[in-house]
């Protein structure tokens, strides 16, 4: 006899009702059959796919980022149990090394200040906090990008700072990133005249080979550029032309939906419309065809749903977690090594651009109390949000977690997703094996506000073998949050084919064998 959890049953009850629920009120039912690939023709999503994105700033909190800091030690442990933690963001150009209690700020250049960009407010970081980073990513079984910057810093100071890290982190430091944005520093750190990305590899090379002679094992990402990714094949067109180059692993850019909140274009059907990831897989051929130059990959190392902070009823609601769990997937089968989204405190996100968020002025604007505009979380698209002392998963979260669930396994080339979009439902579909196991995995994510989905499953003529599904819901594409719900019954395949129902506004995951 199967013994059922009480927990396993609450939940189980809890896809059912919404399922129904969802059905019974759905206006429409698109049917469609899909056949699934088995030959892993596709890149693997290495098992650290999963990431995170906060700014430099953080750190001047040492307490943050500690394993003593165990609310948040779990939140990151129940998003991925092994993931990349990204420290870079707007603020990163304004830190500065203190390698001692003694030791004196030293003098800034001169910077520009533009609305939308961080004012020049410096601060330093400190052995303190790096030595309480080591442990916290120990606590979690998380990895780092260590990101240095380059606006107003010095080679000298860069090397000092990498070479404590390196020491520091020891396995557990994937790469150094040497800048942000840097496509927007004409905008208030170089001239614009001269600035290209040409010269930012010219100055990247000098801090590069700064922190190479203090850590020779030192291992790079580059460029890190905001949205202009036209400067990745411009970087692989002249990295041909270095010698004895510094060793880099990876290409990296930056990615949000659009903003800032005050748009009227960011909103939940944009978000979720088709077009959005026609776009998105214009920059990951780019991307890709870059780094396969090189011999890299890419990794997205910062973005979300809006810019500047997010968009309340858009960033924080459960239509930006099928948002995340579809641009994640799609990376994923262009053979990116990663994804992280930004999030981090409200504080230091303000200030990277320009002191404020504007989503907090939108819902001032909409009549909203103080206490109504504390019930969302700060930044806006955050994927992790403190509430006093409580850590939580926001959506974005929980759809990051749902594509992760990928995580070591090679993605199947398949046209799943144009075949359901070609039957009119607006819907997203990826295939996956494991190599250890011979499981094949399928993702649906079924974004369409209107219309279920009836859908058949072709696996092979005369195969047989259990279906285990999990499901990504909520009440609503608006509701402000989200839950991962798993069946303890299997289904089974009868001649290779499987039916299931995938409600509007949700997605599924279901694992053969």
């Amino acid at each position: 006899m199967t013994t059922i959890s009480r927990r396993c049953f609450l939940a189980t009850a809890a896809l059912s009702a919404t399922a129904m629920r969802l059905h019974a009120q759905s206006p429409k039912e698109i049917s469609a059959t899909l056949s699934i690939p088995s030959e892993t023709t596709g890149p693997q999503m290495p098992t650290n796919f999963v990431g995170l994105s906060y700014e430099v700033q953080q750190l001047t909190d040492p307490d943050f980022f500690s394993a003593h800091n165990t609310g948040l030690v779990r939140a990151f442990k129940a998003l991925s149990p092994r993931g990349v933690l990204r420290l870079g963001g707007n603020t990163s150009e304004f830190a500065w090394w203190k390698p001692t209690t003694g030791s004196q700020e030293p003098e800034h250049p001169h910077t520009r200040e533009v609305e939308g960009e961080p004012k020049a407010q410096y601060y330093a970081v400190t052995p303190e906090a790096v030595h309480n980073l080591a442990g916290f990513l120990k606590a979690t079984g998380w990895s780092c990008l260590y990101g240095i910057g380059m606006g107003t810093n010095t080679p000298e100071r860069a090397a000092q700072e990498a070479e404590f890290a390196a020491r520091t982190l020891g396995a557990n430091l994937e790469y150094f990133q040497l800048g942000n944005e840097v496509d927007l520093f004409d905008r208030h750190l170089r001239d614009p005249k001269s600035w290209s990305a040409k010269s930012y590899l010219t100055e990247w090379l000098v801090l590069a080979r700064a922190i190479q002679k203090r850590v020779p094992t030192a291992r790079f990402g580059l460029p890190d550029v905001a949205s202009d990714v036209s400067w990745l094949p411009q970087i692989a067109d002249l990295w041909g032309a270095i010698e004895n180059p510094p060793r880099i692993t990876t290409l990296t850019h930056h990615y949000y939906f659009n903003g800032p909140a005050t748009n009227p274009a960011v909103n939940i059907p944009s978000l979720l419309a088709p077009v959005t990831m026609v776009k998105v897989q214009k920059t990951a051929d780019l991307a890709r065809a870059a780094a396969t130059k090189i011999g890299v990959r890419v990794r997205m190392t910062e973005g979300n749903t809006c810019y500047r902070g997010g968009k309340p009823g858009v960033s924080d609601v459960f239509a930006a977690a099928l948002w995340a769990a579809d641009y994640a997937l799609l990376l994923a089968s262009n053979n990116y090594s990663g994804v992280n989204l930004h999030g981090g405190s409200g504080g230091p996100v303000a200030n990277s651009v320009g002191g404020s968020l504007p989503g907090d002025g939108l819902l001032k604007e909409q009549g909203a109390t103080p206490e109504e505009i504390a019930t969302h979380p700060h930044p806006f698209y955050t994927p992790i949000a403190a509430f006093d002392d409580e850590y939580r998963m926001q959506p974005v979260a929980y759809g990051l977690k749902f594509a992760g669930l990928f995580s070591g396994a090679t993605l199947l080339q398949s046209d799943l997703a144009a075949k359901l979009q070609a039957a009119g439902l607006n819907a997203t579909a990826y295939a996956a094996k494991r190599a250890t196991t011979g499981q094949i995995s399928v993702i649906i994510l079924n974004k369409d506000a209107e219309k279920d989905l009836a859908l058949r499953l072709d696996f092979g003529a005369g195969k047989i073998g259990a279906v285990r599904t999990e499901t990504l819901y909520a009440q609503a594409l608006e509701s402000r949050d989200a839950q991962i719900g798993s069946s303890p019954r299997p289904g089974r395949l009868i001649d290779g084919k499987f039916t299931v129902l995938v409600p509007r506004a949700s997605g599924l995951y279901l694992t053969v064998g």
